[in-house]
């Protein structure tokens, strides 16, 4: 048995700095009407106990259990909420959409925002997960995210050449990515 978009609630969790009219998690947001954003306190200069504590409060709230669709730092919320969640919190999550995860263990200077989250856990995920990369990702390099993609247990999808997926490419409502998420209802059972 396959699931749809009616059958479970869709978390979209957005990465740093949030995702604006053009990203294609607001268009998301408008289009799937079981869906809501997890919303953070502080976009900028994200912390990760309370990054992970509020998408934590949102998979428990949700009335029935959800797919989390993740951007860039949110990947990490995500998989660090993963490891440390108790076997009864894991199983309201059906599945995992993760695009563009940002590489929190990169030294350059320009990552310094997001290195708080490193390390980025290595271990299986318990549900099923599909891993969009970009090839000219600039927080990501393709081979890092299959690396992840590899140890979370997760299908690695080669989205071709859209930079970071976000706010930037202007993607709307993203038809490719929604297909994507299609295809990752129809693993979960």
């Amino acid at each position: 048995m396959s699931f749809s978009l009616a059958d479970v609630d869709v978390l979209l969790i957005p990465g740093r700095g949030n995702s604006n009219e053009f990203h294609w998690m607001a268009a998301w947001a408008g289009a799937i009407p079981n869906s809501s954003r997890v919303l953070q306190a502080e976009w900028e200069k994200p912390q990760p106990a309370d990054w992970i504590a509020r998408l934590d409060a949102a998979i428990r709230a949700t009335p029935r259990r959800c797919v989390l669709v993740g951007h860039s730092l949110a990947v990490a919320t995500i998989v660090k909420w993963a490891d440390a969640a108790s076997a009864a919190d894991l199983v309201k999550v059906a599945g995992a959409l993760l695009v563009s995860p940002t590489n929190v263990e990169d030294p350059d200077p320009s990552f310094d925002t997001v290195r708080p989250f490193a390390p980025m856990p290595m271990n299986r995920l318990p549900f099923p997960t599909m891993v969009l990369a970009s090839r000219d990702d600039p927080r990501v390099t393709f081979a890092r995210a299959g690396e992840c993609a590899s140890a979370w247990g997760a299908e690695l999808v080669d989205v071709g050449e859209l930079g970071h997926i976000g706010n930037v490419q202007r993607l709307g409502i993203w038809p490719e990515g929604l297909i994507h998420l299609g295809r990752l209802l129809d693993r979960i059972g």
